[in-house]
């Protein structure tokens, strides 16, 4: 039987476990999940190993999403196909990154995921998501909470993200929009390396290696969302002042 649009759609939602530590907050997610028809989860570098007895019983009728999580040993390997990335974070960073609300970030994910794999992040239930990890994605969400009491489970974070996503797939205004073929992650990550490799060329900045300045070219180009053929062009780009480099050198 052939899957409708809503279904494929569904399945290119993925929402991505970086680094978690319990197994009874995978099972949860995956439970969350499932509640909203979400089905594709992917985990970074689990501390404990799946199958785990913990996990599948607070999945509590949702092993199937377990037994068909993806495993990943980095983020990068994870998200590599994906085009939207939005991460979840709950607390303030020093480089400001493009934010959205829950409801902005489900509506970008299901409207996106029509052209290919798209990925929300949960950082470690600790710490977050990391800077290096915060540098992959497009946008970041915020969870509205009670300021006095900010502190929000994994697997509630997931559940109200997967309920919004539930609303979006439901709502009478879930009509498509028309929009562009995005370059994906590992497509940009080559890019990102390649402009690095131009900047050290040129001896710009002075200051080496250019940690903080990449970190803001790597936000403006995520705000930029660029489209497979605009990549194309910086690309020829890049190369053609490192060849004029090479020339004068």
């Amino acid at each position: 039987m052939k899957e409708s649009d809503s279904e494929l759609k569904q399945g290119q939602i993925r929402f991505v476990l970086i680094h978690p530590t319990h197994p009874g907050n995978v099972g949860g997610v995956a439970r969350a999940m499932k509640t909203m028809g979400v089905r594709q989860l992917t985990l970074v570098a689990p501390q404990v190993k799946l199958p785990n007895e913990e996990a599948i019983r607070r999945a509590a009728g949702a092993e199937d999403i377990l037994y068909t999580a993806d495993v990943h040993e980095d983020l990068d390997g994870a998200i590599k196909d994906c085009h939207l990335i939005i991460g979840t974070t709950a607390r303030k960073r020093s480089i400001r990154w493009p934010q959205m609300t829950p409801e902005q970030a489900a509506e970008k994910l299901w409207d996106e995921s029509r052209h290919g794999p798209v990925a929300l992040l949960f950082g470690q239930e600790r710490s977050g998501l990391a800077n290096p990890e915060v540098e992959r994605c497009h946008y970041l969400v915020r969870i509205p909470t009670n300021p006095d009491y900010s502190s929000l489970n994994l697997a509630s974070a997931a559940q109200i993200m997967a309920y919004e996503v539930f609303l979006k797939r439901h709502s009478s205004l879930g009509t498509l929009q028309d929009v562009p073929r995005y370059a994906d992650q590992e497509s940009m990550h080559r890019f990102y390396r390649h402009l690095e490799e131009v900047l050290l060329d040129l001896d710009f900045p002075i200051a080496r290696p250019p940690v903080i300045l990449m970190r803001k070219l790597i936000r403006l180009f995520n705000r930029a969302r660029l489209s497979e053929e605009e990549l194309q062009i910086l690309r020829g780009i890049l190369s053609a002042v490192q060849q004029h480099v090479a020339k004068k050198s």
